[in-house]
């Protein structure tokens, strides 16, 4: 009977963690911060967070909506319902009292969501003329340079970007195959790989460029991407995606472009944008990028063509 006891423990334990395999470390973060603010304002009401009911997500999510995107309402309340599940509660978040008040709230406010910019090919020489620029060391120029022209040239996640490791490049002589074995929309790690061709200006060639941040930093293993000490010295620590966007909004700055509306999205929103602009098609872009469906890359592309196709260009006036 022990036996059998043990037995179903380390089956509940083993389940347990398939559970929490099941979604990525960043998403069950997302989880238990969303589900965090939905409990506070609970506690402030009086109000049962977990288990809860229909009538007091659908008063949160009103409350939410006064200062809030529409994205982030259905964020919170797929958070809510997961948290819900993982504890082994129900929750009905298809309840007319909840799926009516977002139409209405949706129909109050609008659900046109305003993206970051994208960092376009004018943005991007900018930033790499005004990194040559500094007066800091070599080496600190070229892990910038290669950071900013891999993200944009490979169409990376920030999360992607530094998170490839030596072991992931393969240079060949078309250019440099890249390797990710792991991404927003590729949870299982089923993998793919990013072939970045040469520039015919090595100035802003991201082959070129990573090539020669390989040879001075002298990376022979582990991540390619990471941090400097305080006393300019490389160390073997790979840097956070957090670094990525503070780097774009820096050299942003020094070239004097308004960095508000900028993130670390803008590299891979900036490569789909310029790629739709010199007539790549939704299928080659979202080679690159690996989006799962195409409605982002269209929206790309209507933006990307909004004056190239422009019924005024027939006007003559």
């Amino acid at each position: 009977m022990s036996e059998l006891i043990t037995d179903l423990k380390s089956l509940h334990e083993a389940t347990l963690n398939n559970l929490k395999s099941s979604k990525a470390n960043n998403t069950l973060r997302a989880y238990k911060s969303d589900f965090k603010d939905f409990g506070a304002f609970c506690a402030r009401h009086g109000l049962n967070s977990l288990p809860t009911e229909p009538k007091i997500v659908s008063l949160y999510l009103t409350h939410l909506s006064k200062n809030s995107k529409i994205s982030t309402l259905r964020r919170r309340l797929v958070s809510i319902s997961m948290v819900h599940k993982l504890k082994g509660h129900y929750l009905d978040t298809k309840h007319p009292i909840i799926v009516e008040n977002l139409m209405g709230i949706r129909r109050v406010k609008g659900s046109i969501q305003k993206g970051k910019k994208p960092l376009l090919i004018n943005h991007l020489k900018l930033i790499i003329n005004v990194i040559d620029e500094q007066k800091v060391n070599e080496i600190k120029k070229l892990r910038d340079k290669s950071i900013i022209l891999i993200g944009f040239g490979g169409g990376f996640r920030r999360t992607e970007l530094i998170s490839i490791d030596h072991e992931d490049l393969e240079f060949v002589p078309e250019g440099l195959k890249i390797s990710i074995k792991r991404s927003k929309t590729d949870q299982f790690g089923e993998g793919m790989i990013k072939g970045l061709p040469f520039f015919t200006n090595e100035i802003y060639c991201p082959v070129m460029n990573v090539k020669k941040w390989l040879e001075v930093s002298q990376i022979k293993s582990g991540p390619i991407f990471r941090r400097f000490s305080k006393g300019s010295s490389l160390t073997d620590k790979r840097l956070t995606d957090q670094s990525v966007v503070l780097l774009i909004k820096e050299y942003l700055n020094l070239a004097g472009i308004e960095n508000k509306n900028f993130a670390g999205h803008s590299l891979r929103s900036g490569f789909a944008t310029v790629a739709a602009e010199s007539g790549a098609d939704e299928r080659s872009i979202m080679a690159m990028t690996g989006h799962k469906t195409t409605q982002m890359v269209r929206r790309y592309i209507r933006e990307a063509n909004i004056f190239k196709n422009n019924a005024l260009n027939k006007i003559k006036i």
